[in-house]
């Protein structure tokens, strides 16, 4: 039983019906071992009867404080005495604190206010106040005024000047006209005078955004120099900023179970980025593998839970178990794992399709295929089997890019092939004006109580977390969903999907996000929980046949 008075190491007894695993958890994509179900199951109940700390997980609707859901691991371990028992640890900090009785330790410890990164943030807390201090200074905002005046002031008196200019210039031609239509002894001087106009307006014009451009630039002057103080703190404050960040990377030191030590920055160097990103090394899953190395335990399995209420981009749902992150952790986890017996990553053998590929239609300028479920569309770095592969081979005089669209490698369905250039840049058109009809039928589970709706949610890349997606109205695309239900049976949702959009893993996103209807696809292993398969197919296609100038449409029964 998980008891936080007591050693952070956990016994667990087992009878002879649980067999350990051979090889250790692939911590990116798994099926939690019986053992590490128990363990969780007791840090849970541990959670939900705990009074010996206060954080607002968002369970209880009476908090009033900040919700935040935190993420939690357990690792199931053997003693040098070979006694069994787990770990466990919460990633970040919990109820403002590194240290909580029953969970391993930091790897290290930000929050010391004797240490270099308390002080360098309170130094840093210290400059934001002086910079917030400064931009309120009345002469800086009146110089901030001052020069948007003078340039609006500038534009202005460009625009009356011109404007009169025509005018003017209008008149002058109209006075030469009536001199040349004159016979008067006098019209060689009224046409130098006209001249004499004309040269002036054109200097006239040129002093005037000579002095707009000195006006401006004094303005900037000044205001550059009422600034001047406050750039000098914000470059100070990014140098400081920045140096501290450099110092906790090299703080951050990982062992292995060789026994080697590597810190944030050398893992981080050979990545895409080069650098660490922010809060890497404080996942729940290092600090479980780091408390394990130094009091010489051995790793047998892990699990990771979320534990609240989902953060307001990410899909979360309470209680449920997750993988370890791709970005912050993947790096680190490779370099602590070196030395341990590790499952294999399954998605380098996932994708594999022995059949042959359905085709539901085919004529002398497109096919529409049946793709499998856990079959790529197109060749994924370790795996080429796919769509396209095959229907390179199948097609081998076919010109232009033969695919027109995808469906994520899970999903099963309807997909459209074109046999030449012509014909898949008619499509082509038609999917980027979205005449293209396309609905998918899928399994949701529970019951939504709604028989339709619309779901506008806009969708980015987990940059930490690839290939999931996130809800982001600041650097999102739009995408769009329409939905009605079919059926419901045994708590689960039959519904057709009608994209309006096609963003990467839409519907996944839109189904199982708390602000659309939060309800994830049964079998969806990033979004909800692993099943036999993931309960998403491509139903029905309809489109104008870019030779026939027909409306065509194809179905292909879902398989569940």
């Amino acid at each position: 039983m998980f008891k936080a008075e007591q050693t952070l190491f956990h016994p667990i007894n087992i009878n002879a019906s649980v067999k350990l695993p051979k090889q250790f958890t692939y911590p990116f994509y798994y099926q939690p071992h019986p053992l590490c179900v128990r363990a969780v199951d007791e840090v849970k109940t541990y959670l939900k009867t705990q009074t010996d700390f206060e954080h607002n997980f968002g369970l209880d609707i009476t908090k009033q404080s900040l919700k935040i859901g935190k993420m939690f691991g357990v690792m199931i371990v053997k003693t040098a005495e070979d006694q069994l028992g787990y770990i466990s640890a919460f990633s970040g900090k919990l109820a403002e604190s590194n240290f909580l009785k029953g969970f391993v330790p930091p790897i290290y410890n930000t929050l010391n206010k004797e240490g270099f990164y308390k002080q360098g943030e309170t130094y840093l807390n210290i400059l934001n106040e002086k910079i917030e201090t400064l931009k309120q200074y009345t002469d800086l905002k009146n110089a901030e005024m001052d020069v948007v005046q003078t340039m609006l002031h500038a534009t202005e008196s460009l625009v009356t000047f011109k404007h009169n200019a025509k005018v003017e210039k209008e008149r002058r031609k109209q006075k030469r006209l009536k001199a040349e239509q004159l016979m008067i002894s006098n019209k060689d001087a009224i046409f130098e005078n006209l001249k004499q106009q004309s040269i002036k307006s054109n200097i006239n014009l040129k002093y005037l955004k000579l002095n707009n451009q000195s006006d401006i630039k004094a303005a900037e002057q000044k205001l550059a120099e009422l600034k001047a103080p406050l750039e000098a703190l914000k470059l100070e404050r990014k140098t400081l900023s920045a140096s501290l960040q450099k110092q906790i990377h090299g703080k951050y030191c990982f062992l292995n179970a060789n026994g080697e030590t590597k810190n944030l920055i050398n893992i981080f160097k050979s990545t895409e980025f080069g650098q660490p990103p922010a809060a890497a090394g404080e996942c729940a899953a290092p600090k479980l593998f780091q408390y394990a190395f130094e009091n010489n335990l051995k790793p047998i399995a892990m699990a990771e839970f979320w534990w609240g209420i989902s953060p307001k981009s990410e899909v979360r749902r309470h209680g449920q178990f997750y993988p370890s992150c791709r970005g912050k952790c993947e790096p680190i986890l490779g370099f602590m794992m070196q030395g341990l017996n590790v499952e294999p990553n399954p998605i380098e053998t996932a994708g594999t399709f022995k059949g042959e590929i359905d085709i539901v239609y085919e004529d002398d300028y497109l096919l529409v295929i049946n793709k499998p479920h856990e079959f790529l569309s197109v060749p994924g770095k370790t795996i080429k089997d796919s769509v396209l592969t095959r229907m390179q081979a199948y097609l081998p005089n076919a010109t232009g890019p033969l695919l027109l669209h995808r469906l994520d490698m899970s999903t099963s369905g309807l997909l459209l092939v074109a046999k030449n250039e012509k014909t898949h840049k008619n499509l082509q058109k038609q999917f980027i004006n979205r005449t293209i009809k396309k609905r998918y039928v899928a399994l949701l589970d529970g019951i939504l109580d709604l028989k339709e709706g619309v779901i506008d949610l806009p969708l980015r890349v987990d940059l930490n977390n690839r290939p999931r997606q996130l809800v982001c109205y600041e650097h999102g695309k739009p995408a769009t969903t329409k939905y009605e239900v079919v059926s419901i049976e045994n708590n689960i949702t039959r519904i057709h999907f009608y994209p309006i959009s096609g963003r990467t893993h839409q519907l996944r996103v839109h189904a199982a996000h708390h602000k659309g209807i939060d309800m994830p696809i049964v079998g969806d292993d990033l979004y909800g929980t692993v099943s036999n398969r993931m309960h998403l197919h491509a139903e029905t296609l309809s489109f104008e046949h870019p030779v026939k100038r027909e409306w065509v449409s194809f179905s292909c029964e879902a398989p569940f």
